[in-house]
C-alpha cells in the first residue's frame, strides 16, 4: 500500500492506536514511551517493522519534503510505503508553508497515526530552503503550520513538531509559548543546538527547564539513547514522557526490548523484511552492517560491505552467522 493509493482525510481506513493514547499507556506502565527516530533513508518500512517487534511504541518515517510529496506520485511511492502489519507510525514532513503541510498531512492520513513537522534539521540545504532549523526563528509560522494540519485531520491523528534548543533556553520557551497556541499534541526535543554535533552530549538540564515550563505538554527527548536504561534515566532526570533513539537504534534495533547487543534473530528478520518489502540492497546492507558492527572484526566488516547483492550477502551471512538461506529470505 502506498500514499498514492488515495488522498482524502478519512480515518476509517486505519484502525491503530492514537499516539496521544500511547503516552498514557507508557505512563500506566511506569516507563518512557519508546520511539524510533525519523532517519533519512533508514526509517523505511522494513526497519520500522523490525523495531516494532522489539519494544518500539511509535516509529517515524524518514523526513519527507511536503512540496514534493503533494506534487508527484512517484515521490509519494518512493518516500512512503506501509502494510497491514505496521504498528503506530508518524509521518514527518519538512515544510515552510501551512497549506502545503496540511495537504501532505491529508494525503497520508489514512495510513499513519500522526504527522510531524521537522524544525530540527541543521543541514545547510534545509536552512537555505527555509525548512528544518530555520523554523526555530519563526514561531508564528510554525504555529500556523500546526494549526493548518489540525484543521484537516480528525482527533484520532496527532500533529506534533520536532525541534532543537536555542543557546538561551528562554528563547526556546518563548518559541513554544507561541507554537502552543495551535495546540500541538506533543513535542520532541533534540536537546542540542543547531550547531552542535552528535558528539556533544545533549543538554538535559535545559530539557528539564523546558519541561518544567510546560508540565502538561507531552514531550519526547531525542539524543544519546543507546539503551533502555538511557531512556529511563532521561525520563527521570528531566520529567519528559518519552525517549527517541536514532544512532543507538540503528546499531541495536532491539535496545528498547532490553537487549545490550543485536540478537542474530533480528538480523534474520531485517533480511526477511528487506526482501519482502523490496528495500534497496544498499540500505539492507547498511542495516546489517550497523547491526553486526560490534560482533565483527574490521576485516569481516570490510567483507560484508564488499557483497554486491542480496545473494552474496545471504551467502556471507550463512557462513559467518550460521544462518540458513530459508531463514534469511522467507517472507513474513
Amino acid at each position: 500500500m502506498t500514499a498514492s493509493d488515495g488522498g482524502i482525510c478519512d480515518a476509517k481506513h486505519v484502525d491503530r492506536k492514537n499516539p496521544v493514547y500511547l503516552f498514557e499507556t507508557a505512563k500506566s506502565q511506569n516507563r518512557a514511551l519508546y520511539v524510533c527516530a525519523p532517519m533519512v533513508r533508514y526509517s523505511k518500512l522494513p526497519f520500522r517493522l523490525l523495531v516494532q517487534e522489539y519494544g518500539v511504541d511509535i516509529s517515524y518515517t524518514p523526513m519527507m519534503l511536503a512540496h514534493e510529496f503533494i506534487r508527484h506520485p512517484v515521490a509519494r511511492d518512493s518516500d512512503f510505503t506501509t502494510n497491514d502489519d505496521e504498528g503506530p507510525v508518524i509521518a514527518q514532513f519538512a515544510s515552510s508553508d501551512p497549506q502545503e503541510f496540511s495537504r501532505a498531512a491529508c494525503l497520508i492520513s489514512p495510513w499513519v497515526n500522526g504527522v510531524d513537522l521537522n524544525c530540527g534539521c541543521p543541514q545547510s540545504w534545509a536552512i537555505r530552503e527555509g525548512i528544518g532549523c530555520s523554523l526555530m526563528s519563526k514561531p508564528a509560522l510554525v504555529r500556523d503550520i500546526v494549526a493548518a494540519a489540525k484543521s484537516v485531520l480528525g482527533p484520532d491523528k496527532s500533529v506534533s513538531i520536532k525541534i532543537r534548543i536555542h543557546k538561551d533556553i528562554q528563547t526556546t520557551i518563548n518559541f513554544l509559548n507561541t507554537v502552543l497556541e495551535a495546540e500541538p499534541d506533543f513535542v520532541t526535543v533534540h536537546a542540542r543546538t543547531r550547531s552542535q554535533r552528535s558528539s556533544t552530549p545533549p543538554d538535559l538540564e535545559a530539557l528539564k527547564i523546558l519541561k518544567s515550563h510546560f508540565p502538561d505538554l507531552p514531550m519526547i527527548a531525542n539524543g544519546d539513547v543507546f539503551t533502555r536504561e538511557d531512556a529511563e534515566h532521561i525520563m527521570v532526570k528531566t520529567g519528559v514522557q518519552g525517549a527517541m533513539s536514532a544512532r543507538g537504534i540503528l546499531e541495536n534495533p532491539c535496545l528498547f526490548a532490553g537487549y545490550d547487543t543485536t540478537p542474530i534473530e533480528a538480523v534474520r528478520k531485517i533480511m526477511s523484511y528487506s526482501t519482502a518489502c523490496g528495500l534497496r540492497y544498499e540500505l539492507a546492507q547498511y542495516h546489517v552492517h550497523e547491526m553486526l558492527t560490534k560482533a565483527l572484526t574490521k576485516r569481516e566488516r570490510k567483507q560484508l560491505m564488499e557483497c554486491k547483492d542480496m545473494i552474496e550477502l545471504t551467502d556471507w551471512l550463512e557462513e559467518k552467522a550460521n544462518m540458513q538461506r530459508g531463514d534469511l529470505s522467507q517472507d513474513r
